[in-house]
Order: C-alpha cells, then structure tokens, then sequence
C-alpha cells in the first residue's frame, strides 16, 4: 500500500488533518509537540468508478465516487534545524523513511511562530515555513552518508565498484531507488566518485524531492485574511481547513448532512435535528468551501498521489463481459499503478503466479486484446489472460 506522510512544524494542524483523512482518534492540542510517536491509519483518494461509464452496479462505490486505500502517517513535528538535534530532533526525520510522499502542512493562518508556539493571528509569515522541511531532510540524509564517506570513497579503488550500488545500499530502508540515486547524480552534475562535502550536500538537496515529493498545504484557511491567502496563492500551494473537513465528516458520521469527502458543499436531510448553532457553525463551514471549492483535505490527498506520484487506476477483472471477479462481483479491485504500467505489470500486482504465466490482455470496455507492452490508462478495466 503506498505511503503518504504528513509533515510539518508543530501546531500546524497536522494531527487534526491526519484525523480528519482517516478518522483515526489522535490527540489533537494547541501545543507544540502534542504527536511524539507516528501515528498510522488509513486515507482514502476519491475517483469516479468505471462502474459509472460502463453502465454497471457495483457493490464498492458511492453513488459513482470509488475510494481507495493509502496509508497515512501523521509524524511528529519539525522545527528548523532538527538535523542538528534541535526539537525532536532525527526522530522526526525517521518516521518518514517508509513514506512514498509527504504533504507539507504550514499554518496558512500565520498564527504560529517557526517552532509552533502560538502568536497573534497573521503575526508570523508562513511563506518562511516552506522548504525547511526539505532542507532537513536532505541534511538528514547527507548527516547519513557523511558517516561513511570516506569509507566508499576509498572503495572507489576497487575494480568494478559500483558508487551508485553503495549509496543505494548505505540509504537502504528509506525507500530511495538505484533510479533515484542515479538521476540525483546526473541532475547535480556531479561525479559521486571525486565531489566535494558541497557537492555532496548538493546531491542531498536534488535526491530528497526526487525519491519523496512533497506538496505544501496552507492550513488553517478558515482562519487566513484575504490578504495572507492571496500572498500564499502567488506560491502555488493549495489551501485546506481540516477542522472544517472533520467537523463535516463527524456529522456525517451522525447522519447530520449527507457529505463524501472532496464535495464541495454539503446537504442538510430534511428533519435532520440540528440546533441553531450547529447551522450556524455549518454554514460558516460552507463559506469556506465557497472559497476553497472544498475543504482541500481530500485535494491534497489525491494531488499527492496523482499529481505528485504520477499514479493511475485501473479495474481488473476475470470475465469482460460482465466485468467481474469469478464470484460475481463486479469491478471488485481498483488498483493503483504508475503511469506507464502495462498488462503485465497489471498480472504481476494481482499475483506473482499471473504475472509468471501471463498470456495476454482484454480491454474489457472494447472487447479488443490488447499487446502485453500496451500503456495502460486510469480507469481501464482489463482482463489478464494466463496458461493454467
């Protein structure tokens, strides 16, 4: 299952979007450091079931909308120079090693200083909280290689020593491929066999974003004046209030309002037994959906899959003219695959056996078969032919 983290500093409302995601009781405080350990749970992206195109019930929609799992890890807050101990110092750091990507909350509402601490709303300028988080991480892992550079760089003697083999190895468990390794050198302009401590925290800074894209969040939008919000627009970051998120998802949850994550309004059902100020409060939530065309929270978690990961969604299925699973089910899996995936790599992610005996594919929408090198596109529904 792919990995999002949620990062940022302390007090920034990364607990309280983690929550609102996954619905997963945490503590939420206005306190720095309320999250020491990593929390974990489950987010959902939102997309438009195939069932919806082909004309077709199935059992594992809503009303059209699929959701599809991703694990979620909200981890303790960062504060500017925790490579160096400051904070929680690496600690932090780790807990993002087995992630895929990570969104960068910031408090968009400036009610917060650079290490968390409350302050007056729009005192502190969070346009100054962006790009920390990467800056750490790439000395996190520059601290990481420093400690044996000399060690393979002495290796580099040896006859068929492969450089880009060993920093794969030394950077083991932090999810960063040969690929990225090799792309980090090429980007830097660097040879890894002769840099410099400079070029090797030039490396550092190139690798990071390339092995774990982040997406930065301006939270906290239903507490940002129009001037702040307009300044961290000129950014390109995306706005999000998970408080409003998780007040609509907990009334839901109490059949209170109709509401799937990513609506851009919400429904009031008739005899719904709400108190004056529970509609004043909803509808205070709805003038922030107005602006923001949601609450962002689940913008954020699609953009940083799809967008950030470049990732597709494809159905498959064993009979394609019913489009279902051999016991009837219809469009029972979706899954997610990188762009460029093809049927092959579809039958491995169904079953190591499938992918070894893989014969061909059907396009279950055309009927057509389809070549085994065929680029597959989201929202195809394919049936895996295979020897028996």
């Amino acid at each position: 299952m792919l990995k999002i983290a949620i990062a940022g500093k302390p007090n920034c409302g990364k607990s309280t979007f983690f929550t609102a995601s996954t619905l997963a009781p945490v503590e939420i405080a206005n306190y720095p450091f309320t999250t020491i350990d990593a929390n974990t749970g489950v987010a959902y992206l939102r997309v438009p079931c195939a069932c919806q195109e082909l004309g077709v019930q199935c059992d594992y929609c809503s009303n059209g909308v699929r959701f599809i799992p991703v694990g979620m890890i909200d981890v303790a807050g960062l504060v500017p120079d925790a490579h160096e101990g400051k904070g929680l110092g690496n600690q932090f750091l780790d807990h993002l090693k087995d992630a895929d990507a990570i969104i960068h909350i910031i408090d968009g509402s400036g009610g917060t200083d650079s290490e968390g601490n409350p302050v007056d709303l729009g005192s502190h300028d969070p346009n100054e909280d962006i790009g920390f988080i990467e800056y750490e991480m790439s000395m996190w892992v520059y601290g990481i290689l420093d400690k044996n550079w000399s060690k393979l760089q002495r290796s580099t003697q040896q006859r068929n020593f492969d450089i880009l083999e060993a920093v794969t190895e030394a950077l083991a468990g932090l999810k960063i491929s040969y690929e990225n390794i090799r792309d980090a050198e090429r980007n830097a302009e660097i040879d890894l066999k002769v840099c410099t401590k400079e070029e090797l925290i030039k490396f550092c800074s190139i690798l990071v974003p390339l092995s774990k894209p982040m997406v930065v969040v301006a939270n906290k939008a239903d507490l940002t004046s129009e001037e702040m919000r307009s300044q961290l627009k000129d950014t390109g970051i995306s706005f999000a209030s998970a408080a409003s998120e998780l007040a609509l998802r907990k009334a839901a949850e109490g059949k209170f309002i109709t509401y799937l994550p990513g609506d851009p309004t919400f429904e009031i059902p008739p005899g719904s037994n709400l108190s004056d100020a529970q509609k004043k409060g909803l509808m205070a939530i709805q003038g922030v959906m107005d602006v923001l065309g949601g609450t962002g929270v689940q913008q954020a978690i699609n953009g940083s899959v799809f967008d950030l990961l470049d990732m597709i969604v494809v159905y498959p299925v064993e009979d394609e003219n019913k489009f279902c699973d051999g016991k009837g089910r219809v469009l029972p899996d979706a899954f997610l695959m990188k762009r460029g995936s093809t049927p092959h790599d579809l039958a491995y992610q169904v079953h190591s056996d499938i992918g070894d005996r893989f014969l061909y594919a059907v396009d279950a929408k055309t009927k057509m078969r389809i070549k085994e090198t065929h680029e597959l596109q989201t929202g195809d529904v394919i049936k895996i032919v295979s020897t028996k």
